[in-house]
């Protein structure tokens, strides 16, 4: 048991660790992630006409968020590696943005919320890769956790949306 219960990845010498969620009761689980991609209008308008010199960029990162989420533990050091259920992946064009939204739901002993972290990266990172060509000054921004269900720590709901 962690000396830092707020910091559960901490054993009790204070070194970083797996957390064992061996003793934790298997349930359903899910978890919402989003975040933006910020460029020009001319950028969006590109994506939108399907002219984007590399193709189908808005499938592809798509495909790049389901595949991420399913390599979480393989990315990030201490998440665990659990069987996902399903993956959702969804952009959303804006005036000046693309908008990421990854829904990721499990049933296992430990939650889903870096996995739905990930593929929202990822699918940004690979949105700005394939079109960097026409603007380097995009941004990646507000990458944030939506919401949380399942598991002993309950429900949480940004309070901000």
């Amino acid at each position: 048991m962690s000396n830092h219960p707020e910091l559960p990845h901490l054993n009790q010498a204070g070194h970083v660790h797996m957390v064992d969620v061996g003793a934790k009761s298997e349930t359903r689980r899910r978890a919402t992630a989003e975040g933006r991609l910020e460029t020009r209008s001319d950028i969006v308008a590109l994506v939108k006409a399907g002219d984007a010199p590399k193709g189908d960029v808005l499938a592809v990162a798509r495909v790049a968020g389901v595949m991420a989420a399913k390599k979480t533990a393989d990315l990030i050091p201490l998440a665990h590696p659990i069987p996902l259920v399903k993956v959702g992946v969804d952009i959303a064009l804006e005036e000046e943005a693309f908008h990421v939204v990854a829904d990721v739901e499990t049933v296992a002993r430990t939650g889903v919320e870096m996995e739905a972290l990930t593929a929202v990266s990822a699918a940004l990172l690979t949105l700005y890769d394939m079109l960097k060509s026409r603007d380097r000054a995009m941004a990646i921004t507000q990458v944030r956790l939506l919401s949380k269900s399942g598991g002993r720590s309950g429900e949480f709901r940004r309070k901000d949306e």
